[in-house]
C-alpha cells in the first residue's frame, strides 16, 4: 500500500482523502475487498476509532460496502457514482436513456471537432475489440467492449467535467446493461458503431452527433 501517516489536526478528513485516493487511482479496484481495519490501522499510524469513522463515512457515500463476514469491498471509484447508482435504481428505462442521449450525443459532436490522432487510434482499437467481443458470443465482454468505446467517445470530446460526470453516470448504466442483456447475445441487440467512429474521424459533428443518437431512440 502506498498509504501514509495523517498529520495529527483532523485525522478523520484526511484518513478519509487517502482511503478515496486508493480507490480512485484503482489501487483498490471496484469489486476488491480494502484492507482489514488492523492492517489499515498500522499503515496508517492512527487509531482504530479514526479509522472506523472514515471507513464508515465512505460506506454511507456508496463507495464502499461492509459484507458480513467477508470484509469491505469497493462498490463505486467515486462518491458520486455511488448517489447515481441508487437514483438510477428507482428510475424509469425512458428516463435513463434521455440522460445517457444527453451525455453521449453532445460528446459526440464535441469529439469530432476535437479529437487527436491519439483519439483516432484508441477509438479503432476499441471498436475493433467491440467486433471481437460482439464474435465470442460472451455477452459480458461484449458489454464491456460497448462501454469502453463510448467512454473513449466522451474522452475524445475533451472536456473533463462532462468525462467525470460520464464516468459516474457510466459505472452504474453498465450494471444496468448486464442485467438487461443478460447471458446471451441476441442479434437484435447488435448495432453497428463504425459510421459513429468514422463520423468523428471526419470532424462532421451533425453526423457524429446523429449517429451516436439513432442508436437511443426510445
Amino acid at each position: 500500500m502506498t498509504l501514509r501517516a495523517p498529520k495529527r489536526e483532523a485525522l478523520v478528513p484526511q484518513i478519509i482523502e487517502q482511503l478515496r485516493a486508493q480507490i480512485s487511482s484503482g489501487e483498490w479496484p471496484v469489486g476488491t475487498r480494502i484492507p482489514t481495519e488492523p492492517d489499515l490501522v498500522a499503515a496508517l499510524g492512527v487509531g482504530r476509532n479514526t479509522v472506523r469513522e472514515a471507513v464508515r463515512a465512505l460506506v454511507h457515500s456508496g463507495v464502499l460496502e461492509r459484507r458480513q463476514g467477508s470484509g469491505t469491498y469497493v462498490t463505486a471509484r467515486h462518491e458520486l457514482t455511488g448517489v447515481v447508482a441508487r437514483r438510477m435504481e428507482a428510475a424509469e428505462l425512458a428516463e435513463s436513456i434521455e440522460v445517457r442521449r444527453a451525455f453521449e450525443v453532445e460528446a459526440a459532436r464535441l469529439a469530432a471537432h476535437r479529437r487527436t490522432n491519439r483519439d483516432l487510434r484508441e477509438l479503432d482499437a476499441a471498436l475493433e475489440a467491440r467486433e471481437a467481443a460482439w464474435a465470442s458470443g460472451v455477452a459480458a465482454d461484449f458489454v464491456e467492449a460497448d462501454a469502453a468505446l463510448h467512454m473513449l467517445i466522451v474522452r475524445a470530446a475533451h472536456n473533463s467535467m462532462l468525462a467525470e460526470l460520464y464516468a459516474s453516470f457510466h459505472e452504474a448504466l453498465l450494471a444496468s446493461l448486464r442485467g438487461q442483456i443478460g447471458d446471451d447475445l441476441t442479434p437484435e441487440a447488435y448495432v453497428d458503431h463504425s459510421e459513429l467512429v468514422d463520423a468523428i474521424r471526419a470532424g462532421d459533428s451533425v453526423r457524429a452527433a446523429g449517429a451516436a443518437g439513432a442508436f437511443l431512440e426510445l
